[in-house]
Formats: structure tokens, sequence, C-alpha cells
């Protein structure tokens, strides 16, 4: 049972009671993003936007720092507090150091979710994954792998090049990236770099990866902004069919480098959906429509929630040569 969330709940409707029904006036639900002008999340923008024509009665509020920092995001829901909206959707830079300004968003009669990139559990109700970490983790490892095959090598070195060293996401899947390595015995990992989300940065750190490791094969990024600027950095140094990149990205992003030969096939779940579904959870909450161990996304089924109140939406989809530029038109 995840009595946190039934908790939130009888909270929720106590405001009720001495406040104007929410279903008369428009719920403002503020999508909080690691940082503005990344694809990622524009993409998930518009899923909230179609959940909030959906509902009728839903003002998304899209904002975020102009850095992926967690300061920056402290000061934004610091004046979404001050603003008074009904629910905080964020993708954290930090999981802990965003609890205090999130609790006092509670506080307040805020409701608070995470998702994409979660908060620790005293700072929010519900933490949306987009899927499992598991999964994704043992993903972005058999994709390594499928790079190796597509060399037509048998063994090989993979590195990772990840966000901040603090980013809640990327971490987890490093360590469910390490708990997997040992089915695919054909992989080594022989470094771990971090490029914090910056294009610029992630392209260095890419081609110290290569200079540094003049033996390496694969280069995964679990991060959009990553493996876009890693991809490039192998285009730029002339290492195509050398070492592949591969990691979690964007289909209109990427198409060109698939087509180029620098990525064989990558993986991400659809970021439209990811925002649909935490703008569902956020107004259902706000709504007091909770259950002891779920609660709604619309279209995409039921959040089903452990005693922490973590979800996840979907698997991994994974696109490759066949696929991508069909789905480059629509994300």
């Amino acid at each position: 049972m995840c009595k946190k969330l039934f908790a939130a709940a009888a909270a929720v409707l106590s405001i009720a009671l001495i406040s104007p029904a929410h279903a008369e006036d428009d719920v403002r639900i503020a999508l909080v993003v690691k940082a503005l002008g990344i694809g990622f999340f524009e993409a998930a923008n518009e899923g909230a936007q179609e959940a909030a024509e959906e509902l009728g009665n839903v003002e998304i509020i899209y904002t975020g720092p102009t850095t992926t920092t967690a300061e920056g995001q402290i000061e934004v829901i610091s004046s979404l507090i001050a603003q008074r909206v009904d629910a905080i959707a964020v993708s954290a830079n930090d999981q802990d150091a965003l609890v205090p300004i999130l609790k006092r968003a509670q506080q307040r009669g805020i409701e608070v979710i995470s998702w994409d990139s979660g908060v620790a559990p005293e700072g929010r109700t519900v933490h949306l994954n987009p899927s499992s970490n598991e999964l994704i983790g043992r993903m972005n490892v058999k994709l390594a792998a499928d790079a190796l095959e597509a060399k037509g090598v048998n063994a090989g070195q993979m590195a990772i090049l990840s966000a901040t060293p603090t980013s809640t996401n990327q971490n987890i899947w490093i360590e469910e990236m390490e708990n997997a390595l040992p089915e695919f015995s054909q992989l080594e990992l022989v470094d771990t770099v971090y490029g914090d989300d910056l294009a610029d940065k992630s392209y260095r750190e890419a081609v110290a990866l290569m200079r540094n490791h003049p033996n390496l094969d694969v280069i995964v990024a679990p991060t959009t902004v990553g493996i876009l600027a890693a991809a490039q950095a192998v285009s730029d140094e002339d290492r195509i069919g050398e070492v592949y990149v591969t990691g979690l990205g964007l289909p209109s992003e990427l198409a060109g480098h698939v087509e180029s030969g620098a990525i064989h096939n990558f993986a991400i779940w659809n970021p439209i959906d990811l925002g649909y579904a935490a703008t569902m959870i956020a107004y259902n909450l706000v709504q007091g429509d909770v259950s002891e161990d779920y609660v709604e996304m619309g279209r995409m089924g039921l959040a089903e929630l452990d005693d922490d109140g973590n979800a996840a939406m979907s698997d991994p989809f994974v696109y490759d040569a066949s696929n991508v530029a069909d789905f480059a038109d629509i994300f």
C-alpha cells in the first residue's frame, strides 16, 4: 500500500473543504524541466498540452532554468510557490537538493510529483519513471552489444557519457548497466564521464574518451544531449565504423547519425507520452482521484505505485535504420 499517497489524498480533500472546487477553475500545473531548450523536454511539453486539452480545465506552465542546476530549479520552484500553482511536476537535477523547497510547496497545498528524474520520496507524492530502471540499464548494455555485433567483433570496450554527476535517473541507470554487464561478457567498461547535459561539454568529453582510449568501440550516452554530441564527435573525428554511439535519444535528432553510420541503434520512450502521463497524474492528485496503490494516466493506463510512490510508464523502444525516419517526423 502506498500510505504516503493515501495521506496526500486526504490532505487534498481537506483543502477542498475550504476552497472552491477545482472543476470550476483552471487547474494550473507547472511542468518543471531540467533546462529549457532541450528537445526531449519540449516534446514532453507537447504531451502535457495534449493532456490539458483533453481535460479541458488545465493550464500548463512550462518552465525550467537555463542550465541544468539544482539552484536554477529551486529558484523556478520558489516562483511557482509564490504564483500558487496547483501542482508541480518536476524532472529533477538533484534528488535531494530540491526536497526542502518542494516540501515548502506541499505545505502550501501544492501537489508535487517528479517524473523522468526523481526527487527523494519526502519531497513528492509520486515519481513517474519513464520505464523500469532495470530494463533501461539492461537495454543500454544490450545496445552496446548490438554495436559490437554491427562492427563484426566478438569483444570490445565501452564507455559511458552521462549527464550530471548528481542526476538521479542517470546514476540509477548506470548502476543498473553495471549490474547487467556480467550478462554481456564481451563488453569491458573502461570509463564513465559527465557532460552535464551541455552540448559543448558533452562533445569535448566524447572526443576525450576516443583519444584516451584508442581501442574504444562504443560510447553509451543515456542522455539525449550526450548521445547527439557524441555522435557528432565521432563524425568530426572521422571515427565512423570504428566507434559506435548508442544510448537514449530522440529520432528527430539522431536520424542523420543513423544514416551516416555513427549510430547503429538507440532507444527512448516517447517523451510526448511521458509529459502526458505526468500531467494526468498531477491533475488526478489535485482532484483527489487517487487510490492507495495506483493513479490514472489517461490513455497511458494506470500508474501502479510501490510503497514509496514510484511507478513505471512503459518499456524503452529501439530505433534503427528500419524505423527511425518514420518516428523522426513525430519527435
